[in-house]
């Protein structure tokens, strides 16, 4: 007969049940003293909240060899001129955003961690990816937040109810893995590891140890089968993965979605890559039937003025590799305080400060009096300093109620002493600019090609901020 226990709380019961009664101890993460039981601080070293729970490693019997390593050969040392690199093949995930932010496509036994706000899109954008793939490999998709039911009312909102797909609802990791193996998958989705426990732990789920401990588990398991795996992280409120710092050096690969609030877009960041470049982006949108890609984010991010307008400024930065027009918006008012306003959504606020110092120092405008506010139309974080030369220029537009012209685009770099500085990828930014009609740059005069033309681009070099100002009048 099952006690009351179980009738308060079924699954604190079952948990409790699948949980191993084996032996742990508390280690502290500061001096690495070991506690046979939790407290609020180290008796060793005196410090506060480091003590986490752990597994012992078993004392090694006589005569016992080394655990076996993921490869059948033994390690050896070798020259690194002898070692010949295998080229690494790559599964395009059918969405080439996803696939441009990962390189190229999901290698064989990589693991990638990805993370973002509740709701954002993480579960609806991998079970897309998951639904597409399953048609050519086998593919497991393993959710510790949801039911099968679901799942399976997700996948009919986006359509893809009919994939073959296997779906498993489990969260003890060890269960995960023994019902994974026979099934042989080439990629698998935890969704999420802070849901996952192991039983070799007592401690509840999400926290820092069974996170360390489950995840590390689950990467043993890609490196020697050779399966690609993702895992979903949840974010704090200063929006960094839950969890161990760790987690994020176990793992081949971070991803970060990000939105704001209003917006239907979202925009998938890599700040961590071992098989590609860092900093790339993919753009997608949000509708009814899931996640859309977004081939041509300079349209997003561009407002479409009937008419020239002051206070507006096109630049041309970078993402990774990706060239993308977005638009900076100014608004200069007199300021009714003492200590007027210096509010950036997008560029550095410190950075911002900077800028009207230069412009009041080089240019001969002074902003002292006034409240500035800057924005990057769509939410765009840009934080390359070639962003400077537009958010001058846009200011200096608001200032003075006058548009700088509706095919304009700029760029560059403002230093301290007035000069306008160049920027990486000069060539590959004004091929942008052209390709979406702009007719007229101002840039570095470093990046201005010598003709002084990029098709139908005329192509202003400067040197200074000075000389910016005046090819604007």
């Amino acid at each position: 007969m099952l006690g009351l226990q179980h009738l308060v709380c079924p699954f604190a019961y079952s948990w409790r049940r699948c949980m191993a009664r084996s032996k742990t101890v508390f280690v502290c993460e500061s001096c690495g003293a070991t506690h046979p039981k939790w407290a609020g601080q180290c008796g060793d070293c005196g410090a506060w909240n480091t003590l986490v729970e752990s597994v012992p490693a078993a004392p090694a019997k006589p005569g016992a060899t080394a655990p076996a390593s993921f490869s059948d050969h033994a390690p050896r040392v070798e020259r690194l001129n002898a070692i010949t690199p295998s080229e690494t093949a790559r599964t395009p995930t059918g969405l080439s955003e996803l696939d441009r932010v990962l390189g190229g496509g999901l290698v064989a036994g990589s693991v990638i961690l990805i993370g973002g706000d509740p709701g954002i899109g993480k579960s609806t954008l991998l079970l897309q990816v998951l639904a597409q793939l399953s048609a050519g490999i086998p593919a497991l998709y393993v959710t510790g937040e949801e039911s099968l039911e679901q799942v399976q009312l997700r996948a009919q909102r986006l359509g893809v109810a009919d994939a073959e797909l296997a779906v498993l609802a489990e969260t003890c990791v060890e269960r995960v893995l023994a019902l994974a193996k026979p099934q042989a998958p080439r990629l698998v989705v935890i969704d999420s590891v802070q849901t996952v426990f192991s039983q070799a732990l007592t401690s509840a789920p999400g926290s820092v140890s069974q996170v360390r401990e489950s995840a590390s588990m689950l990467v043993r398991f890609a490196k020697a089968t050779g399966t690609a795996l993702i895992l979903v992280g949840h974010v704090t409120k200063e929006g960094t993965i839950a969890g161990p710092r760790v987690l994020e050096h176990m793992v081949d690969t971070v991803l970060y979605f990000e939105a704001e609030a209003s917006s239907r877009f979202r925009v998938i960041r890599a700040v961590k890559n071992r098989f590609g470049a860092v900093n790339e982006i993919g753009v997608f949108a949000m509708s009814g039937t899931g996640l859309k890609q977004v081939t041509n984010p300079s349209a997003i991010f561009l407002s479409r003025h009937e008419t020239a307008v002051p206070g507006s400024a096109v630049m041309v930065t970078r993402e990774g590799s990706r060239p993308m027009l977005v638009e900076v918006q100014a608004l200069v008012d007199g300021s009714q305080l003492h200590n007027p306003r210096r509010v950036a959504l997008g560029p550095d606020s410190q950075r911002l400060a900077m800028l009207l110092a230069v412009l009041h120092r080089h240019g001969g405008i002074a902003l002292g009096d006034q409240d500035v506010f800057v924005n990057v139309v769509g939410g765009m974080r840009v934080s390359e300093t070639a962003a400077d030369l537009a958010v001058v220029m846009a200011t200096l537009s608001s200032f003075r109620d006058k548009p700088l012209g509706e095919r304009l685009v700029v760029f560059g770099e403002i230093g301290l002493a007035g000069e306008i500085r160049p920027v990486p990828g000069g060539e590959d930014r004004l091929a942008e600019a052209a390709k979406h009609g702009f007719t007229r740059a101002i840039v570095p005069k470093a990046n201005a090609p010598r003709n002084g033309r990029v098709g139908d681009l005329e192509v202003v070099g400067v040197a200074r901020l000075d000389e910016a100002i005046g090819a604007v009048r």
